[in-house]
């Protein structure tokens, strides 16, 4: 059934292919941005893909009176929380950052929707929950092992939501351990366009392959891996939108907190995805090896197996698709959203 989707962070990345998602199978959707490390063309970009208008509140998630405002202002049925710092080296260097935007951010949600009386939320986690493990792939059982602080932030939202699911028993919460996310919406209306340098590597890769920068930092190439680089499951964000889209409709299957992989359930190493992209641009990407980052692991691939079998849900793009994509866009912004396509 349609409903009023709260979407946090719905500027960003992967909240604007979430809004595209929404807004394409009927929902409602009111987006909450402070545009910290997202623009304004994004959310025009949504709203023309979609052939629907949404709503949009500018306000900082730590502000509880802004959110009373946008609770008060709509019958909000669910939220779907993005809104967050995600990078794992960054974090490392501003840890309180972090921890206040990541879960002082949550906990001021959670006040105004128990205030409101909205029970509903998807939260987006992380895969970096799980650490430096050596198994492969990892299901959901997996003990949680952060090793940085953008990987604990995402740990203690999860306990934090736990804990109010246990306040209040009608609470019904999804959190989705989703794992790398490239790529971009195939029209190349919307992708990824960070603020300053990128922190992850394929939006990295676009802006060396359209000139903007240099060449490529790989870090670290002797993990226990083929090839000494890092292995991760690269997952379309397309994908990634519609496991989120998926979600709504399973919140009233049952209340409290559960948990679900978001992933294809194979691996490509930084120089295995790296080659792929050069063959979607039609020429090599110059790359530098470094030193490894703090807080990096070697490998993590998920067991994508318990939504498969709870929801019927799997990927349906490959690593090509997602290098495309994300080419597609970058042609389409050699300056990001800012600077409009090119004439």
């Amino acid at each position: 059934m349609p409903q009023t989707v709260l979407v946090t962070g719905g500027a960003g990345f992967i909240g604007s292919h979430t809004c595209v998602e929404l807004l394409q199978h009927g929902h409602e959707v009111i987006v909450v941005d402070d545009f910290s490390n997202s623009s304004p063309p994004a959310l025009d970009a949504v709203q023309k893909l979609a052939g629907r208008p949404l709503v949009f509140h500018q306000a900082d998630l730590r502000d509880g009176a802004a959110l009373d405002a946008v609770f008060t202002a709509h019958e909000i049925d669910s939220v779907i929380h993005f809104a967050a710092k995600k990078a794992v080296g960054e974090s490392t260097r501003i840890p309180l950052e972090y921890y206040d935007i990541n879960v002082s951010g949550t906990v001021t949600l959670l006040r105004a929707m128990t205030r409101h009386g909205v029970r509903r939320l998807v939260f987006s986690s992380s895969c970096s929950i799980y650490g430096d493990t050596t198994t492969v792939p990892l299901d959901e059982t997996e003990p949680a092992a952060p090793t940085n602080p953008y990987a604990r932030t995402k740990y203690i939202g999860e306990q934090l939501l736990a804990d109010a699911c246990a306040r209040y028993s009608d609470l019904s919460v999804i959190a989705l351990r989703y794992f790398n996310p490239v790529g971009a919406h195939p029209s190349g209306e919307i992708g990824e366009d960070p603020t300053g340098v990128p922190n992850n590597v394929l939006p990295y890769m676009a802006q060396v392959a359209v000139g903007r920068l240099p060449e490529l930092a790989v870090f670290g190439d002797d993990y226990p891996t083929p090839d000494g680089t890092g292995v991760r499951d690269y997952i379309h964000v397309v994908d990634v939108a519609d496991g989120h889209r998926v979600a709504l409709d399973h919140l009233d299957d049952e209340a409290g907190l559960r948990v679900f992989n978001l992933g294809t359930g194979s691996g490509a190493s930084v120089l295995e995805l790296l080659a792929e992209f050069s063959r979607a641009v039609g020429r090599p990407i110059p790359y530098r090896i470094e030193a490894r980052r703090t807080g990096d692991v070697a490998t993590l691939i998920a067991n994508p197996e318990r939504v498969a079998r709870a929801w019927g849900w799997r990927t349906t793009r490959d690593l090509a698709a997602m290098c495309e994509d994300a080419w597609r866009f970058q042609q389409l912004h050699p300056a990001g959203y800012s600077a409009g396509s090119p004439a």
